[in-house]
C-alpha cells in the first residue's frame, strides 16, 4: 500500500450486471463482465487475485507506488506474479491513465525487498546515476559471503542502503546492522546509509551521497 499521506479506504467491487455496493465509508467499483479470479484472505474474505489487483489499483495510485507494487509481487522466495503474468493483464484488459501500468512494468525489477528500496533505485536512476544490483551477494576475498546488499555498485564497490528506522527500539538487532556495516567497509566497500531526511524533497540529498561516493569511487557522469 502507499505510505502517508494516501489514505486507505474499504474499497469493494462486483462484476456486472450486479451492482457495486453504495455504502458509507466503503467506495464501489463496477467491473466488466469477466471470469472472476478470486481469492480467500487469511480471514476467508473473498479478494482480487494479486494481478488483476495490481491493474485496478492502476487507477488510483502514483506511479512509484505501482512500480513498489509490482516490484513485490515478482519478489520473495515465492513470487505472486512475472512479468509475464503483468504484462498479459494489460493486454487483456487494457492500460489506464496514458499507459501508467506499462511504464511501471518497465521500471519493476524482481527482488526487491521493500518499498523503500525501490523508492531509492528510482530516485538514484532518474537523477543520472547508474542503475544498481539488486540484492547483490558480497563476498571476501575466500569466496565466503559477507553480506546481502539491498542495492550494490559492484564496479564501484558503492553501497546505497535505505534505513528508515525514526527510533531504534531494538538495541541488539542495531548492533547486528553496526558489525555489518563494519564487515562490508572492512572489504573496501563504500556503505553509504540513506535515512528518511535524506529521501526528502525529491531525495536530493540521498542522490548526493550516492554520487560523491561513486565519483571517489571513480565513476564519471555518462558512463
Amino acid at each position: 500500500m502507499p505510505d502517508w499521506p494516501y489514505r486507505p479506504r474499504l474499497h469493494v467491487a462486483a462484476h456486472r450486471p450486479s451492482r457495486e455496493p453504495r455504502i458509507s465509508g466503503v467506495v464501489g467499483h463496477r467491473l466488466q463482465v469477466r471470469q472472476p479470479a478470486v481469492m480467500l484472505s487469511r480471514t476467508g474474505l473473498p479478494i482480487e487475485a494479486p494481478v488483476r489487483a495490481w491493474r485496478q489499483v492502476g487507477s488510483l495510485w502514483p506511479l512509484d507506488d505501482l512500480i513498489a507494487g509490482a516490484d513485490f509481487l515478482l519478489s520473495g522466495e515465492r513470487p505472486l506474479a512475472i512479468p509475464e503474468q503483468l504484462r498479459e493483464e494489460i493486454e487483456v484488459m487494457g492500460d489506464v491513465r496514458r499507459g501508467i501500468l506499462r511504464r511501471a512494468l518497465i521500471e519493476a525489477r524482481a527482488g526487491v525487498r521493500s518499498p523503500r528500496e525501490t523508492r531509492l533505485r528510482l530516485v538514484l536512476t532518474r537523477a543520472g546515476l547508474p542503475e544498481p544490483e539488486i540484492n547483490w551477494v558480497l563476498r571476501d576475498g575466500r569466496g565466503k559471503a559477507v553480506a546481502e546488499l539491498d542495492l550494490a555498485y559492484p564496479r564501484w564497490r558503492v553501497c546505497p542502503e535505505y534505513d528508515g528506522r525514526v527510533h531504534e527500539t531494538d538495541r541488539r538487532q542495531f548492533a547486528k546492522d553496526a558489525d555489518r556495516w563494519d564487515s562490508i567497509r572492512e572489504n573496501g566497500w563504500d556503505h553509504v546509509r540513506i535515512l528518511n531526511a535524506h529521501m526528502q524533497h525529491g531525495g536530493r540529498r540521498a542522490v548526493e551521497r550516492v554520487r560523491e561516493a561513486l565519483i571517489r569511487a571513480g565513476w564519471r557522469p555518462g558512463e
